[in-house]
């Protein structure tokens, strides 16, 4: 068990049988009587977000995951497969657990997969990762000015806001937790 004033970004706990983790977190102190602690979360299970209010001194369950070090394989059209390093062993997990960040999966690809009593219920991507621009628009001459932007498509169908003069055959690099545009390689 653990207080609900160490609850923050990332902290997986389990509150009335659902398996949650922390997106934002929130600390409110009225003039007058108990601190509320207020969560986003997200359950792991479901992929279901909603908002948790607590009042301070409330306790929660706090969960452990297991990390271990998966290779991305391929997609079957129903689960994305991942071998385990250690042992080659293979996992199927379900499109629901990545959702949107599948967008950022390579082949051959190592990430943290975070598993609970055998499911595997999260996964931690690298920072940033690197991409080939496979198509982008034209940049019209006179629009540096304003610092326009674009939308190109990498290699794996990611599609990312650029400045006008990246290119297609341009590798740029990209932040996972945002999914913004960081430089060009």
């Amino acid at each position: 068990m653990i207080d609900v004033n160490q609850l923050r970004r990332g902290v997986t706990f389990l509150h009335d049988g659902a398996l949650l983790k922390v997106t934002e977190y929130s600390h409110t102190k009225p003039g007058r009587g108990k601190a509320t602690i207020r969560v986003k979360v997200r359950d792991l299970r479901t992929g279901t977000n909603k908002e948790v209010t607590f009042s301070s001194g409330d306790r929660v369950d706090d969960v452990r995951l297991d990390k271990n070090t998966f290779q991305y394989l391929y997609d079957d059209g129903t689960f994305h497969v991942f071998m385990d390093l250690g042992s080659y062993e293979q996992k199927q997990v379900a499109h629901s657990v990545l959702e949107d960040d599948a967008k950022f999966l390579r082949d051959n690809m190592e990430l943290e997969l975070l598993s609970y009593e055998g499911e595997v219920i999260d996964y931690e991507l690298p920072k940033t990762m690197e991409f080939d621009v496979v198509e982008a628009e034209n940049a019209i001459a006179g629009d540096t000015a304003t610092g326009a932007t674009k939308v190109v498509k990498t290699d794996t169908g990611l599609r990312v806001k650029t400045p006008l003069f990246v290119q297609i055959g341009d590798r740029i690099r990209v932040n996972t937790e945002t999914g913004e545009y960081l430089t060009r390689v």
